[in-house]
């Protein structure tokens, strides 16, 4: 491990690496928590530092914090948010694993430990001090790991699904709703049960899958108002022991002006902390999302299936050879990534909803996870999104099969049921059907209809709207 230095805490000295920046406390929850390897996001690291920078102000505001020590507090933390070498290369300066305390205390004391430590290196001591500025009674001043932790999950979650999701959401409904211009002029036979339904609009179909994520698109915006509303300045169980008057409202404030988005105080700090409640809520709308996503990439594969045994109504991008033995084989891959992805989303919801029922009195106990969950879901939707749109979507082409397989259709007869009725147009379907006629062949024989009120009966123009 190299050299060591000996840090103390409540519980004693322990060995702790000379270039290290984090401290005893960060030391002994890596030896507590080996469990699966995965550190806590970056992005929420982050987070969480934009909260200390924060309080750095609002505490010097307050009068309650040394200038100097603050401005060493906010300068180390603008390192670390603008992604500095020392914070990020090399060995990890936040190695606490995701399993942790259910808190994430451990966490929050590993950033407290590395802010100081980076603090009192700009204020001219060493690595590794803890004066002039103390973890706890300087960086974390006004604060609880049981309101700091989950406030900056929620600001982690807002500034993924702003500058990840909601942009590739957009970037996927603009696909599709330019396909659906492009692909209007199609018609093909439509689809009820897996069998052939009434005609319509190749380009119709693509309205549908650009209405899903529209829709999506407004789940996500009411996830932001839910997660817009932190816990901060609840501190240990929500009565606010410790926090200066106004310590919350000009936290949020601070955090506003960061991430350019209203953080507001919860009105009930005592169900802010308590629970999960937002966090499940805002999961819930990524699994909305995941299954509409769903829908549209099997929908898409399933039309550009074939080419010759299955539907080829569409030819997908080519975007490598789909088999190692079948030499030619081109397979829907870019969505059957999407589709593991949603499926991986459902999963994790299902997660998150056992961590928020899993939570006791004062304290929700499964933020980590809950962090973890959250950041994996947003990501992984926001990647994929982006990806079906310019790797699928944006070259879609439709074929002459679905054209082609409109003047066999059988229901084609729903247009004679209005004229002849629903009976008599049934016989007429089946008879086709049994004879491998058209409906129209057989119409003109079992019918006294003529040959203009049958074509203009069995337009598929008129049968598909506007």
């Amino acid at each position: 491990m190299g050299s060591m230095r000996m840090e103390r805490d409540s519980l004693g000295e322990l060995g702790v690496p000379v270039e290290a920046y984090y401290g005893v406390q960060t030391q002994r929850a890596m030896g507590n928590f080996p469990i699966s390897g995965r550190g806590m996001p970056r992005e929420f690291i982050v987070a969480h530092v934009m909260i200390k920078k924060a309080a750095a102000v609002v505490n010097r505001e307050l009068g309650v914090l040394e200038k100097r020590l603050a401005e060493a507090i906010v300068q180390a933390c603008e390192e670390i948010i603008g992604g500095a070498a020392w914070a990020w290369e090399g060995a990890s300066q936040f190695p606490i694993d995701v399993y942790q305390t259910g808190s994430g205390t451990s966490t929050n004391m590993n950033v407290n430990e590395v802010v100081a430590s980076r603090a009192n290196e700009i204020l001219g001591g060493k690595r590794g001090d803890k004066l002039p500025v103390h973890p706890n009674d300087h960086v974390n001043m006004g604060q609880s790991s049981n309101d700091a932790i989950p406030t900056a999950l929620q600001v982690m979650a807002v500034m993924l699904m702003r500058n990840q999701l909601r942009p590739a959401m957009e970037q996927l409904h603009t696909s599709l709703q330019r396909q659906a211009k492009q692909l209007w002029p199609v018609i093909k036979t439509g689809r009820t049960h897996l069998q052939d339904a009434t005609p319509i609009r190749l380009g119709q179909e693509f309205l549908g899958f650009a209405g899903q994520m529209e829709a999506s698109l407004q789940r996500v915006i009411y996830t932001l108002g839910e997660l817009q509303y932190v816990p901060m300045g609840g501190t240990a169980v929500g009565t606010g022991l410790n926090a200066p008057r106004g310590f919350a409202s000009r936290i949020c404030r601070e955090m506003t002006s960061e991430i350019g988005f209203a953080m507001k105080e919860a009105p009930n700090h005592f169900w802010a902390q308590a629970t999960l409640d937002a966090e499940v809520t805002a999961h819930g709308q990524l699994k909305a999302v995941a299954v509409s996503l769903t829908k549209i990439a099997n929908d898409i594969r399933w039309m550009g299936s074939g080419p010759r045994a299955g539907l080829g109504e569409i030819e997908l991008p080519a975007v490598q050879p789909g088999s190692s033995i079948m030499p030619g084989k081109v397979n829907p891959v870019i969505c059957e990534s999407v589709l593991m992805v949603c499926q991986r989303v459902i999963g994790n919801d299902a997660a998150m909803t056992a961590a928020g029922c899993g939570n006791n009195f004062e304290l929700a106990m499964s933020m980590p996870l809950a962090a973890m969950l959250l950041h994996e879901s947003i990501t992984l939707l926001a990647a994929a999104c982006r990806n079906l749109a310019v790797q699928c979507v944006d070259g879609i082409k439709a074929t002459s099969r679905g054209p082609e397989l409109v003047e066999k259709g059988l229901m084609l007869a729903t247009a004679l049921a209005p004229v002849i009725g629903y009976e008599k147009a049934a016989e007429i379907a089946k008879e086709a059907s049994k004879s491998g006629r058209t409906v129209r062949e057989v119409a003109r024989e079992k019918t006294g209809l003529g040959e203009q009120e049958l074509k203009k009966l069995l337009d598929p123009e008129g049968m598909v709207g506007e």
